[in-house]
């Protein structure tokens, strides 16, 4: 839904799986091999897919200043089931988390997770206020308070509810 420009860094694999459902329609890119094949996930994991991405959803609404969608297992959780390792660059000797194995979409999310709150983006991809969307979204705002994935859309209907409410 967002016309936005994608997240730095490895962000992007978060935004792109919570982005896999239009809560609108109940459409699921997860329900077909060709919605999973972009993360790697194999038809006996997509429960665990589903769960990461609505716990990975109330986090980006908690950004944003939201409460939840609905209850979910808290994210915390289930990243400390990811097997992550320490990496050093020989030639700069810089250090990040990495997964242990590239193929666990749990352990490619951690790593992506820590490190943007590493670089300080972390905050900044949130989820649409709008409860028929939940769209994630990076907010490049100066002050980073954007509130909808899309100013067109979910924004302007906001906007004319808030008219309309006003006038009757």
């Amino acid at each position: 839904m967002s016309e936005r420009a994608a997240p730095p860094g490895r962000l992007t694999l978060v935004h792109d799986l919570v982005n896999t459902v239009d809560l609108a329609t109940g459409a699921d890119a997860l329900d077909t091999p060709e919605g999973r094949a972009p993360f790697g996930i194999a038809e006996d994991t997509v429960d665990d897919a589903r769960e990461l991405r609505e716990s990975l959803r109330a986090t980006l609404l908690a950004h944003a200043g939201h409460p939840a969608h609905r209850p979910v297992v808290p994210l915390g959780e289930l990243l400390a089931r990811a097997p992550l390792v320490v990496t050093v660059d020989p030639a700069d000797g810089s250090a990040a988390l990495a997964p242990v194995d590239e193929g666990p979409l749990l352990s490619r999310v951690a790593a992506a997770v820590a490190e943007a709150v590493t670089a300080g983006t972390w905050q900044r991809l949130k989820a649409c206020e709008s409860p028929a969307c939940h769209w994630a979204y990076y907010d490049r705002s100066p002050a980073g308070r954007g509130r909808w994935c899309s100013m067109q859309v979910c924004g302007a209907r906001a906007k004319m509810r808030r008219y309309r409410a006003k006038q009757g």
